[in-house]
């Protein structure tokens, strides 16, 4: 919000009017999301005493003009009834809310996970599974001998889809597994298999396109073919083209016996993704893994590898392109190889980011004999401690930093080109204040929300719910967020962020609800402010051609209250103001036929 001559951004949607940083942002998007297209507002008498009547109420009250009121920002505002919101606020004081969760989400319109009971089904036939999804196997093939099962598009394309296996083809003897595309496409995803393959003889586990271009996925395994003989692995496309989340293995190929285990296309292209491997092949027998293309061609990949190959014996391990072509990114291999015996392990073209990275080798190779270890086209930026004797180990093309400050000579890898420097930058987010002029066509980047839809909930129940890092396991509790769960991952992300110190000349707040809203901006800009945010989608990801411009202010420095969404189980918006911006209003037209297709707003930072 900003003054009557102004106008309001939010952090949400860059639009081709704002830069990175400070751009459009309007309160129907978040930071990198894009804006949501409105809902349409419920027409009817409005009860008195509901939270929505309260809300154009307290907009009277305190804001001090007559302008129309926003539509897309009052339809958020809880749809609760004045009954609902009064049961449901005298459960949170009775700290009882979890014991009607299911119906407070659904009645609030909050983001809630499905609570999945346990299935008793023991499913010790062949299976085909065409189209499923949100479901809680347990003993889903444990004890198989022979057969197969076969999941084709499990969850595919879901918003926050749930899904669970539990004690999947433990103990089985020859049983084949297949999952073609799972999980892909979804948004908020929350994937686990428990103990998958653990104690099996022979037999095979294959994922084609598993979690691909999934929004902030949260994929678990956990004693991933632990204490296995014979069994082959394969992970075809896991997690690529993925955004923001973390994927983790744990006790993954650990106490293996003959196991061959192989990633092709393992995160490649994806956008800030950890992954996480623990006791990954640790005291195994024999076998070979693969990793192929990991983290290649992938923006800040965080990569973390505990006890990997610890006190195996005669395993082989290869990394082919490892983290190749990405920008920046942090790995970090913890007991590596450590008291092996006879282990073969090689790295093709390791680390050559076109960014620097870190790399980080703890534990690498100490106390192993016959090793053979090798890194071909090894990237810059690396550490190693208590490195292993060097018999055994070789450096091939190995990256040498030169005497000048932040360059770097490299053996055998060409310069990377310009364009691929700039993937990971939209065309369209990044522009100066000379482009906002009329007859100037330009890239629009995606400004459509990714985000799950969800309300604001009433100051009467808010106010009563926990709200800080240090009340995490009470908020955990009442919505049921598991531990090491996307939901607690959320919850402690947007805390951290509304809990952070605000820079330097920022004011900020999280505001959980219209009024909130209206209260902090009033507080920075006075009572005679005004709503605006680009009015729809149109022209995302599209060159367009922009209109006529007005300046607020005159084009002059002024201020301005950003407000992004957070991902929240109910709906948050992170406000902020900072010194010395610029707001614009632009037309969108339609470069071909001229027509206008669009009207957006954007915030320049001085």
């Amino acid at each position: 919000m900003v003054r009557h001559e102004d106008n309001i951004g939010d952090e949400g949607a860059r639009t081709p009017l704002g830069p990175d940083g400070e751009g459009v942002r309007t309160p129907l998007g978040r930071d990198d999301e894009g804006t949501r297209t409105p809902l349409v507002v419920l027409a009817g008498e409005e009860n008195p005493f509901s939270p929505k009547a309260y809300l154009n109420r307290y907009w009277n009250k305190e804001i001090r003009n007559n302008l129309e009121k926003p539509s897309f920002l009052l339809s958020k505002a809880s749809p609760l009834t004045a009954t609902d919101s009064a049961i449901f606020a005298k459960l949170v004081s009775q700290n009882s809310l979890a014991t009607r969760l299911p119906e407070f989400c659904s009645s609030a319109h909050l983001l809630c996970f499905p609570d999945l009971a346990p299935s008793l089904e023991k499913h010790d036939k062949d299976s085909n599974f065409a189209g499923y999804a949100n479901k809680n196997f347990t003993n889903y093939g444990t004890d198989r001998q022979g057969g197969s099962d076969q999941f084709k598009n499990y969850s595919p394309g879901e918003n926050i889809p749930v899904d669970s296996f539990r004690r999947y083809s433990r103990d089985s003897l020859g049983h084949s597994d297949k999952f073609n595309n799972y999980g892909s496409d979804g948004n908020v995803v929350d994937q686990s298999f428990n103990t998958y393959g653990a104690h099996s003889i022979g037999g095979a586990g294959d994922f084609s396109k598993y979690a691909d271009s999934v929004n902030v996925p949260n994929l678990k395994f956990t004693s991933y073919s632990d204490d296995v003989n014979g069994r082959h692995q394969t992970f075809k496309g896991y997690s690529e083209n993925a955004n923001a989340g973390d994927q983790s293995f744990a006790s993954y190929s650990k106490n293996g016996n003959g196991a061959q285990n192989e990633f092709t296309g393992y995160g490649t292209s994806a956008n800030v993704i950890g992954s996480g491997f623990s006791s990954y092949d640790q005291t195994s027998n024999g076998g070979k893994h693969t990793f192929t293309n990991y983290g290649k061609d992938s923006n800040n990949p965080q990569n973390n590898f505990r006890n990997y190959g610890d006190g195996g014996n005669a395993v082989e391990e290869k990394f082919s392109n490892y983290r190749a072509q990405s920008n920046v990114g942090d790995d970090s291999f913890e007991s590596y190889g450590k008291s092996s015996n006879a282990e073969q392990i090689n790295f093709n073209n390791y680390g050559k980011s076109f960014n620097e990275g870190t790399d980080k080798f703890t534990g690498y190779g100490k106390g192993a004999t016959g090793q053979s270890i090798g890194f071909k086209i090894y990237g810059v930026n690396n550490t190693f401690k208590e490195y292993a004797d060097k018999e055994g180990i070789t450096f091939s093309s190995y990256t040498k930093v030169s005497s000048g400050p932040g360059k770097a000579s490299v053996t055998t890898m060409a310069e990377v080109s310009g364009k691929l420097v700039n993937k990971w930058v939209e065309p369209g987010k990044f522009f100066r204040e000379s482009n906002l002029k009329k007859g100037v066509v330009m890239p629009m980047p995606d400004i459509r929300d990714k985000m799950p839809e969800r309300s604001f909930l009433p100051r009467t129940i808010t106010s009563k719910l926990p709200f800080s890092t240090s009340k995490l396991v009470e908020l955990k509790t009442i919505f049921k967020a598991a531990d090491n769960s996307s939901m607690e991952r959320m919850m402690k992300e947007t805390l951290s962020e509304c809990e952070r110190a605000p820079s330097a000349g920022e004011t900020k707040r999280c505001v959980s609800s219209v009024e909130d809203m209206i209260d902090f901006a009033t507080s920075v800009l006075g009572r005679n402010v005004v709503v605006r945010t680009t009015e729809n989608v149109n022209g995302s990801k599209k060159n367009i051609l922009i209109g006529s411009v007005k300046g607020s202010n005159g084009g002059k420095v002024t201020q301005s209250v950003s407000c992004h969404q957070s991902l929240f189980p109910y709906l948050l918006y992170y406000c902020h103001s900072v010194p010395k911006v610029r707001v614009y209003q632009a037309d969108i037209l339609d470069p071909n036929s001229k027509a206008k297709i669009n009207h957006g707003v954007a915030i320049l930072a001085d």
